[in-house]
């Protein structure tokens, strides 16, 4: 297995001419609903279907401190019973105009027959995280989607994958020794996901959340889990205003780095719906 990485790894462009071709890729994918026009339900019978969420914190004077997230939604329908989605974001922070965080995340689904009570996906991910030292991680795997709760406008998913997880880092020393040396960490990982989205007070306010948690299926040292929360307030058809939360933790993590991140932001939500 090593072999092959150590070949795809050489047939592949430089580290810093791979990340900007990344970001580029990035940036495409998450203002592509400006053009066309949150969490989204991939089992709606809509052919195309796009949102974007601005959110951030700005603090000025003698504590200037910056947080800025972007986090778009996009899916179509390629063939009749399959459906394509892609949620990507990105998030930046700086304190006294000095960077302290830039993260990219990709996340790619093929659903095949959403409209079902159970059906199968195909995943893949990549990610980059600037606080954490992460060149460049991927994973790519499959699983099962059970529609607990199913509503027009109230909805509850969960879903179970397994994947191949690729992680490159900047540094070799980490908050669990026995990685230590080592600046790639390779495993399969097991992962829970509980998606939800909720109209309450007569669609005057909208609750959304987006859970998982992946534990390594080989060592259970290296785990980790994210919570995303949103509140939506209407204000027109294709705009709402957003607060949102989001915890992450992390058990492998550079050494002398906390394992937690906490973001709260304010903004808005564009969609095409």
């Amino acid at each position: 297995m090593s072999s092959v990485f150590n070949y795809i790894r050489s047939i592949l462009p430089s580290h810093n001419l791979y990340r900007n071709r990344m970001r580029l890729f990035f940036y495409c994918c998450l203002f592509l609903p400006i053009l066309l026009s949150a969490q989204m339900n991939e089992s709606d019978t809509l052919n195309l279907k796009a949102r974007l969420a601005l959110t951030g914190f700005y603090q000025g004077g003698n504590v200037e401190t910056l947080i800025f997230r972007v986090k778009s939604d996009f899916s179509f329908k390629p063939l009749k019973q399959w459906v394509f989605k892609t949620q990507n974001s990105y998030v930046y922070q700086a304190f006294g105009r000095e960077k302290a965080d830039e993260d990219f995340l990709s996340l790619n689904f093929l659903y095949f027959n959403p409209t079902r009570r159970i059906y199968p996906l195909l995943l893949s991910f990549a990610s980059t995280n600037f606080r954490r030292e992460i060149d460049l991680r991927y994973l790519f795997g499959a699983g099962i989607t059970y529609q607990v709760l199913k509503e027009k406008d109230n909805w509850l998913k969960l879903s179970i994958s397994s994947e191949y997880e690729h992680t490159d880092f900047g540094k070799r020393n980490f908050s669990v020794a026995a990685y230590d040396g080592n600046n790639v960490i390779n495993t399969f990982r097991a992962t829970v996901w509980v998606n939800g989205k909720y109209h309450l007070f007569k669609k005057k306010v909208i609750v959304n959340h987006e859970f998982y948690a992946q534990p390594s299926l080989e060592e259970s040292n290296n785990f980790r889990w994210q919570a995303d929360l949103g509140l939506e307030l209407p204000l027109w058809k294709f705009l709402n205003f957003k607060i949102n939360y989001l915890h992450t933790f992390e058990s492998i993590v550079i050494e002398t780095q906390k394992q937690e991140d906490n973001i709260l932001t304010f903004g808005f939500t564009l969609k095409s719906y």
